[in-house]
């Protein structure tokens, strides 16, 4: 987390990273690590590291490379091969310098100063004192939110479980207590204990909804730091709270609805953030890629239509089955599942489903027909053919189970 940050509109920003790059094994890596971190969370970036905000902007934008760190005092052989829309002018600028043969920062270098002012204006000269570091360039950053934390340190150091649990009873209201002071709820806890050593230990544990409630939290917390190591001794224990959101005192009672984020919590500490969850249904063409996870206490709407039943189970994937049925919208009068016959004595259907051509090429044209069918022993099955029984284009005809009713 860089201690200043600074908007670069339109998409962009720019961090201070002094004395940062040693962590993370050197600045070309620091850069490449987070332009992957970026890329797996989707967002595809480049990333430069310079002397000046001008530089760093103009090679992060320009530059031939995803990441790039320019040397100290290499400002301008780093700048020279770009184009002078690197600088941060308007394009209608950029385009008169071109017409005028100047494509580069190092035509524009190349040129004596007095002139290009005379003919282009001191803008320029000012953006290009600016990426070359001649000049300084004031930067905006954002205001960094205050920290709420409670700090104790210890007359004598401590290496018992013990002693971490009653830390955690005596850092625990006095967080709460200032979260109250705001109205807030913690929704994220970070628990460091600094060791002997200089070194750090920490848990962090969240909270599916705001909560201060000391008893609660508490127990989260001594969940999580029953596998912390204290080493030769703890000197000292912080609680933050990272983050937090809105929670208006309530009224408590007897008849009070249970509170089911501290279930959520209390299984989230003991099984890990990705093992709670609760499905939802997705907008999707084919049953299987209908569900999706979401957070525990997410509100989850919509659905399958009513009108339309859907099977208990589904079969995942779908298995190929052998069926007898006439083309084109005819259901199956027999199939064999797992080497067993069923003759079908009734059926609704079908249900057609297409693919989704608008999101991947390779979907268009694909037809599923959906039948609910039931067998001669009352056992009811999903099925479904590919294709629409009539252009081979569509799907291959064969036949599949896909869901179980009532088992």
């Amino acid at each position: 987390m860089s201690p200043l940050v600074a908007l670069d509109p339109p998409d962009g920003l720019f961090l201070e990273a002094l004395g940062a790059s040693h962590l993370f094994g050197g600045e070309a890596r620091m850069l490449d690590g987070l332009v992957t971190r970026l890329a797996r969370a989707g967002v595809t970036a480049r990333a430069a590291l310079a002397d000046t905000a001008g530089a760093a902007h103009a090679l992060a934008r320009f530059g031939s490379a995803p990441t790039h760190v320019t040397p100290p005092h290499a400002h301008a052989d780093a700048l020279a091969p770009l184009p002078v829309a690197a600088l941060r002018i308007p394009p209608a600028e950029a385009a008169g310098l071109a017409r005028l043969g100047i494509a580069t920062i190092a035509d524009l270098l190349a040129l004596p100063r007095a002139s290009v002012g005379r003919r282009v204006g001191l803008s320029l000269l000012k953006q290009l004192d600016q990426a070359l570091g001649r000049v300084g360039e004031p930067l905006g950053f954002l205001p960094h939110p205050e920290t709420r934390a409670a700090t104790l340190r210890l007359a004598e150091p401590v290496a018992h479980a013990e002693a971490l649990h009653a830390l955690i009873d005596r850092l625990v209201p006095l967080m709460c207590q200032k979260l109250a002071q705001e109205g807030l709820g913690a929704r994220r806890l970070d628990l460091l204990f600094q060791r002997l050593d200089g070194s750090i230990a920490a848990v962090r544990a969240g909270t599916a909804a705001p909560s201060r409630e000391v008893a609660h939290l508490s127990r989260l917390l001594h969940l999580l730091v029953e596998g912390v190591d204290p080493g030769f001794g703890v000197e000292a224990a912080t609680l933050a709270c990272p983050l937090a959101a809105p929670l208006p005192p309530e009224q408590q009672g007897a008849d009070a609805a249970p509170d089911l984020a501290q279930t959520v919590d209390r299984l989230t500490a003991r099984l890990g953030a990705g093992a709670v969850f609760r499905l939802a249904p997705r907008a999707a063409a084919f049953p299987e890629a209908s569900v999706a996870r979401a957070a525990p206490l997410a509100a989850v709407g919509g659905g399958w239509p009513a009108q339309l039943p859907r099977p208990t189970r589904l079969v995942e994937p779908p298995e190929r089955v052998d069926a007898i049925a006439m083309l084109p919208d005819r259901p199956p009068a027999v199939f064999v599942w797992r080497g067993r016959r069923h003759r079908i004595r009734a059926a609704d259907g079908p249900e057609r489903m297409h693919g989704e051509w608008w999101r991947n090429a390779a979907d268009e044209g694909r037809v599923r027909d959906y039948f609910l069918v039931e067998d001669d022993e009352g056992a009811r099955f999903w099925l479904f053919r590919r294709g629409d029984g009539e252009d081979p284009t569509t799907g291959d005809f064969s036949w599949h189970l896909h869901g179980l009713f009532g088992g």
